[in-house]
């Protein structure tokens, strides 16, 4: 059974790999290691769909590991702006630094766990598809196409280990990376959450949710818990078509980037009048941030023309919040 999983996925993936920018097909050339890395770190929380044309941009300004070791991290930063998880940003930076003075990646995965940013999931793809090496390779597609295939009945986060097993006795010897690939696409996109398109999935006889008869089951989802409600500030301090911009604090959440000044966030809404009221999730709390008007300029900043903000590298939500008022503003006109 375990021989046969690996060879018919890999029949399945040699037919329908998805193709993707930094992605060497079946049969093709070795993967570049900095695509390969850049594409991991950039897919990290964030959809397919969305890391495409920001990885298109991003290899164009900085089309290797040298190039990017030389630029600002303000200007990775404002690059990676929208993209979300700014410590990612961040660590891209010092670990291409690293890279750039070693002369080049490792090529196991104990020497890519050392370098700055890289967990088990990272280390391990860049090992199996960029060097070809024997790496078990796990990430929440992974985890739940291997418990629905061994009918793992427990919530993926009880059972991770177990899941982990489970995967290292299905990966081949040979084509890591191609079975890494392989089964990182069938979770993207036929053993998906809700309505996975079974009748199309190469593994379905040897998949025990699918002989359940209600493969949605497996895993059973995670216990999802209330996150708190913060409230906050930002001042919009506007001059002759200028908006001021500070950047905030190189440590903590949204760490170096772009942003509107304010004070800390805290349990209280504020009660002075706000131009916008914008709400906002982060991982652990959501956010409501009222946009208030104030005439002097506060902290060290810059003064940003209104005609280029799309330029200055906000993050979703001052980008939100800047567009929040524009836009009350254009209706106050038009009305």
């Amino acid at each position: 059974m375990i021989a046969n999983i690996a060879s018919s996925l890999l029949e399945h993936y040699r037919i329908h790999a998805r193709d993707l920018p930094w992605r060497a097909l079946p049969g093709e050339a070795a993967q570049d290691p900095y695509r390969v890395w850049l594409s991991e770190v950039m897919l990290q929380q964030t959809t397919v769909a969305t890391v495409v044309p920001r990885f298109a941009r991003f290899v164009e300004r900085w089309p290797n590991v040298e190039a990017l070791a030389a630029a600002r991290d303000e200007d990775v930063l404002n690059e990676w702006a929208g993209l979300g998880y700014y410590a990612r940003a961040r660590n891209l930076t010092a670990c291409a630094r690293e890279v750039a003075a070693r002369g080049g990646f490792p090529r196991d995965e104990e020497g890519l766990r050392a370098l700055p940013g890289l967990g088990a999931y990272t280390a391990a793809a860049i090992a199996a598809i960029a060097f070809g090496a024997r790496a078990v390779v796990v990430d929440t597609n992974v985890e739940r196409v291997v418990a629905r295939l061994f009918g793992v009945e427990r919530p993926v986060a009880q059972v991770r280990s177990e899941i982990r097993a489970l995967a290292d006795g299905i990966t081949p010897d040979n084509d890591a990376g191609d079975f890494a690939q392989a089964i990182m696409d069938l979770g993207a996109t036929i053993c998906r959450p809700k309505a996975p398109r079974c009748a199309e999935c190469p593994l379905k006889m040897h998949c025990a949710a699918f002989a359940s008869g209600e493969p949605e089951a497996f895993p059973a989802p995670k216990i999802r818990r209330l996150r708190p409600h913060r409230f906050g500030i930002a001042w919009w301090s506007e001059r002759d078509g200028h908006l001021w911009l500070v950047r905030r604090p190189a440590k903590g959440l949204l760490g170096g980037m772009a942003a509107l000044p304010g004070g800390e966030w805290g349990d209280t809404p504020s009660p002075a009048p706000s131009l916008a009221l914008v709400s906002h999730g982060f991982t652990h709390f959501t956010l409501d941030l009222a946009i208030v008007a104030l005439a002097k300029p506060v902290g060290e900043g810059w003064w940003q023309p209104l005609d280029t903000i799309s330029e200055a590298g906000l993050p979703t939500l001052y980008r939100r919040a800047v567009e929040a008022v524009l836009v009350r503003r254009s209706d106050l006109f038009a009305a």
